[in-house]
């Protein structure tokens, strides 16, 4: 077994696979050196050095055989952080190098193929979902910030879709889980990568003046449209899952719950306290 470390870039993953056919390896793992911790004590360790010209050879070779929607897939793979995501692409890049008249990754009886699939579809229902649940909220020196928590790494997949639609204000996301975000200051959208972690209880006195009006002006919109006879809390919760009550503007308020309080139905009374309880537990 020879276990390769790489830096944790997507380049440096296919640098990794590059040298896995130039070194003729037979029994590899592809592991970055953050989440390396050596178990086997006779595998043989080689250290990978990011090189972009070997990552594009490898990447130019798959367009011509997984067109690039194949790549994008792979990409998604890579950012769903799943701890056999090297290994399956390391498995769709040996089938397509063996199959090259064939698109691979439709061939869905092969279990790694499955696993991309899977994998690529729970990664595009989050990019979906991150799209629809991001809250901007107006700072003093007039950026809008959201902040997100998303359960896959979707930044970079969502970036050109909020680059193109607010491309008139200045605006941040930022993935708390992560720790690092994007800059749209009207000219370039970048990646930025604070320091230090955002500390909750001090950015919110740094709201613009009229940010809490907007807030409130927000919730009392979303409170009286509401109506009670049709409401179906299955469903919405199918549709919006509770993870990401904590993060919608809409949600933190208590007004929006007691509107929707049916004091008949007892379950739902139970059901209410439950989401008093996680909201003042997330808050």
């Amino acid at each position: 077994m020879t276990t390769l470390l790489y830096d944790g870039s997507f380049d440096g993953l296919f640098t990794t696979i590059f040298e896995v056919f130039e070194y003729r390896y037979k029994d590899v793992e592809i592991v970055s050196r953050e989440r390396f911790h050596q178990e086997n004590i006779f595998a043989e360790i080689h250290e990978v050095i990011t090189q972009n010209d070997k990552a594009e050879r490898v990447l130019n070779k798959l367009e011509e055989n997984i067109g690039k929607s194949g790549i994008h897939d792979l990409l998604k793979v890579y950012l769903s952080e799943d701890p056999e995501s090297e290994q399956l692409i390391l498995s769709a890049v040996k089938q397509s190098i063996k199959h090259p008249d064939e698109n691979i990754l439709q061939n869905y009886a092969d279990d790694d193929i499955l696993k991309i699939s899977k994998i690529c579809k729970s990664v595009s229902r989050e990019r979906h979902r991150m799209t629809a649940f991001v809250r901007f909220e107006k700072m003093q020196d007039g950026v809008f910030f959201a902040k997100i928590d998303p359960d896959f790494n979707v930044l970079p997949l969502i970036r050109k879709h909020f680059k193109d639609r607010y491309q008139d204000q200045k605006w941040m996301i930022y993935d708390l889980r992560r720790n690092y975000g994007i800059l749209y200051d009207l000219e370039t959208c970048d990646f930025f990568y604070p320091d230090e972690k955002l500390d909750l209880n001090k950015y919110k006195q740094k709201f613009h003046d009229e940010e809490k009006n907007y807030q409130t002006l927000w919730q009392r919109y979303f409170t009286r449209t509401n109506i009670v006879e049709r409401k179906n809390l299955k469903l919405h919760i199918q549709h919006v899952p509770r993870r990401y009550w904590k993060y919608l503007t809409e949600k933190n308020n208590f007004y929006f719950l007691a509107y929707l309080i049916d004091y008949s139905d007892f379950s739902f009374s139970i059901w209410f306290l439950s989401e008093i309880m996680y909201i003042v537990k997330n808050i």
